[in-house]
């Protein structure tokens, strides 16, 4: 069993004038499993990384103290165990039951019952493979699956899980919930400190809900149904998803105009895969349209947006924009850019600067515009998508939320005609998705054309002018 205590803690990262998190008096007893809410910005993320002792001092300022069964968190990593959002950035085998004992050998476990150990932790959370299995051949959700299992497999005292289904379809978050209720079942002393943001689907996990508050310290703390009933309303308008408050009402588009990009019979089929991650597929992005494709994880969606953004090479045919016979694919990065704009489902994948403000500037210095033009662009962007207080940050210092926010801006700087986006919406409270699904619809209201692969049913709903479906590579109406 694990007690967590934070006393006056806060932590400013390296080059930031404001701190990420400050002024947090907290105690969560062993045993207890709480749900760590606020708004995006609030410092959730910094708070749980405190918490693992995996704040490196050469990389900002700490305040005050958190400790684990009283000793500083650093010095009781052997008793805590880790799940972040992106299941990629923790896998370091290339089968799964090697994947699992990393933790277990590191840690100098008796060799003889590693292989035990191993299997205990992939039945608690119903991974569905033998041992052998290949890492890259999983699913998000069976990789996230195999991550928890990884951090049960060493009996953690304290569990900490950062968002662990941002990124996976409905059923596969639900599949990582039941893993995570699977293991809470299994160790009833396990003390867990989760951070979610879509709190209805979180609450059948825990019993405490603490909220952070966006200046500091904790705004709201106690049993679950109590803090939701007492403070909702405030909670609602600082932008934690209350359940049961309303969604944005659909946006349509007034009218299509003519096609923008064109994919003719494009599809891809990766070394060694037993079948494509794209079948040849017929695609027409429409000015004025919002075409979303769903699916469930490794349908074939990335894939799909890769290839419309011009930034994959395909195995047959071929992407055009309109009046250019030349394949996207062919097109050198500035002009690309220009006339395409992509977000990546990883924000930190295409950031290439130490800075927001230079992570703005860059496109459209590529492209040559007018430095007046940019500095106008760049201050619009960062006000409109809540960046300013960041301009100086570093873009990997970023919480998740603000890194997506910062994604988008990087793709609308050059105001490109067609725009590409992978989880535009992953990551964001309440306020800061309804501002980013105000800004997606405007821009297709004004005749942008643009594509987005999305689990976030919320935002499909509310702005699709038209949807697919993903299924195993074949693109289909949903």
């Amino acid at each position: 069993m694990a007690k967590v205590e934070l006393r006056g803690f806060g932590w400013r990262h390296a080059g930031r004038r404001r701190p990420a998190v400050s002024g947090v008096d907290l105690r969560i007893d062993s045993g207890e499993r709480v749900l760590l809410l606020g708004a995006s910005g609030s410092g959730k993320s910094t708070l749980l990384t405190a918490m693992a002792g995996l704040l490196p001092d050469d990389s900002g300022e700490q305040t005050g103290h958190v400790t684990v069964d009283g000793r500083a968190a650093r010095d009781a990593r052997d008793r805590i165990g880790v799940v972040f959002q992106d299941p990629q950035t923790q896998l370091v085998m290339a089968r799964a039951g090697d994947d699992v004992a990393f933790g277990l050998e590191n840690r100098g476990a008796d060799p003889a019952g590693i292989p035990a150990a191993v299997r205990r932790a992939l039945d608690t959370v119903g991974f569905p493979y033998p041992a052998d299995r290949a890492t890259h051949a999983l699913s998000g959700g069976e990789q996230q699956r195999l991550v928890l299992a990884g951090a049960i497999a060493t009996g953690p005292r304290l569990l900490l899980l950062d968002e662990p289904t941002a990124n996976l379809d409905p059923a596969g978050a639900a599949l990582v919930r039941e893993a995570i209720s699977g293991v809470l079942t299994e160790n009833p002393d396990t003390t867990m400190v989760l951070v979610e943001h879509r709190v209805a689907e979180a609450l059948p996990l825990v019993d405490r809900v603490v909220v952070l508050g966006a200046d500091g310290g904790v705004l709201a703390d106690g049993p679950a149904a109590e803090v939701l009933h007492r403070h909702g309303e405030r909670l609602a308008a600082q932008g934690v998803w209350v359940p049961g408050t309303p969604v944005d009402r659909p946006r349509r588009s007034p009218g299509t105009g003519p096609a923008l990009v064109t994919a003719q019979r494009v599809g891809l089929r990766h070394p060694d895969a037993d079948r494509a991650a794209l079948a040849p597929t017929d695609l027409r992005i429409h000015a004025a349209e919002l075409v979303a494709v769903t699916g469930a994880n490794g349908s074939g969606k990335s894939t799909l947006a890769r290839l419309v953004g011009g930034l994959s090479t395909p195995g047959t045919g071929a992407v055009y924009s309109t009046g250019d016979r030349r394949p996207l694919h062919r097109w050198r990065a500035a002009p690309l850019a220009a006339r395409i704009g992509s977000v990546f489902q990883n924000p930190e994948h295409q950031f290439v600067t130490s800075r927001v403000r230079d992570e703005l500037n860059l496109r459209p210095r590529r492209h040559a515009d007018p430095p007046a033009r940019i500095a106008a662009r760049t201050t619009e962007l960062l006000e409109r998508l809540r960046l300013e207080h960041l301009a100086e940050a570093n873009p990997f210092s970023l919480s998740g939320g603000e890194a997506r926010r910062l994604s988008v801006a990087t793709a609308l700087a050059t105001a490109p005609a067609v725009l590409v986006f992978d989880e535009p919406t992953f990551g964001q409270d309440r306020r800061t998705w309804r501002e980013l699904t105000d800004l997606i619809a405007g821009l297709r209201d004004s005749g942008t054309g643009i594509l987005v692969v999305s689990h976030d049913t919320d935002f499909v709903t509310a702005v699709a002018d038209r949807r697919l479906s993903m299924v195993e590579g074949e693109l289909c109406s949903a």
